[in-house]
């Protein structure tokens, strides 16, 4: 039996895919599948804290954190002990996020992020059942994100929209009700979906909110998370059946390469699949991780590369996504290429900006054809 991915390993593969070619640089990107909540890095998480005088604390450590050297340790998930390690700093970073100035500057800080990686339109998943539940008022989380949204694109050129996930740890009555609440702020948010840990849950129960999605017009698309129990089955029904015909998009849902039918049903509806392998180096054997992405693109599935939770893994973004299938995974400049088409196919921006990204893929491509 092949062992798990080794943290020199790991290590390695971040020191050679943080030094992405020349080529990926310039390349104009899109990124379908990054979480707001997951962008929080460690120095905006010792900043915020401050600001709102807050005790920094790890529920999963047992530990609180005086500094922001103090705090990576925190960060370092792949490295703790426990299944739980990934989501429990996770839910202890979201406790700094308090008000409008807050989640403003976190999306705003993503947006700069994004523009120095090339990255010209991106969707961004927020969480809104957990800053609720916190107490942060509905109002406060998108009066700042229509803020940032705006600044984002006139101060770096990164066009950007809105998914609302809802989590499975929550009822399907908590996603229903705060679909409800977030229906005034329509005109940012372009999905609906559903992410968090899966234990527990099927798909269908929280099929009554993405139907009601589809029938209001947003596009809607779930998380298959990576080697769940009955993981494909809950492929399965995300793509056949939740919202009555499957959903428009699939989330990371990587364990389908192990289902020759399923890689062909998601191909014959032609849906497209967000990818994050750095999101996956804990899940999975380096052989079952490319091995999966390049069955599942040798079959021609539609595939986007995000990344995640970046501040959570690795410190990985979505250029060192693209670094990662290219030094392993055998990615060249072309499928980099082909990668970015796709995802302009698969994005549910407006058509004039689908317009406008595939004019400037295509200038980058003439640019870059003599070369």
């Amino acid at each position: 039996m092949e062992p798990p991915i080794s943290h020199p390993t790991l290590q390695s593969w971040k020191s050679q895919s943080s030094k992405p070619s020349p080529f990926l640089l310039s390349l104009p990107k899109l990124e379908l599948h990054v979480h707001l909540e997951g962008t929080l890095t460690p120095s905006l998480r010792f900043k915020f804290a401050k600001r709102n005088n807050i005790q920094l604390h790890s529920s999963h450590l047992d530990k609180d954190f005086h500094t922001i050297d103090e705090l990576h340790e925190a960060y370092n998930v792949l490295q703790q002990p426990g299944p739980g390690a990934f989501f429990a700093a996770y839910e202890d970073g979201m406790e700094v996020l308090r008000t409008e100035e807050d989640f403003y500057e976190l999306a705003m800080s993503y947006f700069e992020r994004a523009k120095e990686m090339g990255v010209r339109y991106c969707e961004v998943m927020v969480n809104v059942q957990r800053h609720t539940r916190r107490g942060v008022g509905i109002e406060v989380i998108f009066s700042a994100l229509r803020r940032a949204r705006e600044g984002g694109e006139e101060k770096f050129n990164v066009k950007s929209s809105l998914i609302v996930s809802f989590v499975r740890t929550e009822s399907p009555s908590s996603a229903l009700e705060h679909y409800e609440l977030v229906l005034p702020y329509r005109n940012i948010i372009v999905g609906i979906g559903l992410d968090g840990s899966e234990e527990g849950t099927t798909p269908m129960m929280f099929n009554d909110v993405l139907l009601r999605a589809r029938k209001d017009g947003f596009k809607i698309s779930a998380h298959c998370n990576v080697k769940q129990p009955d993981a494909l089955a809950s492929v399965r029904q995300v793509v056949s059946e939740i919202g009555g015909t499957g959903v428009d998009r699939l989330d990371h849902g990587i364990d389908a390469a192990n289902d020759p039918e399923l890689v062909q049903l998601i191909k014959e509806k032609g849906l497209g699949m967000t990818l994050c392998p750095w999101a996956y180096v804990g899940h999975l054997t380096e052989s079952e991780l490319f091995g999966h992405i390049r069955t599942l693109k040798g079959e021609g599935v539609k595939i986007s590369i995000g990344s995640d939770d970046p501040a959570y893994n690795e410190d990985t973004w979505v250029l060192e996504n693209l670094a990662l299938v290219n030094l392993k995974g055998g990615w060249t400049d072309e499928e980099l290429l082909r990668a970015q088409r796709r995802a302009v196919e698969m994005c549910w921006a407006s058509e004039d900006t689908k317009r406008n990204l595939n004019e400037e893929i295509e200038r980058f491509c003439r640019a870059t054809s003599g070369k």
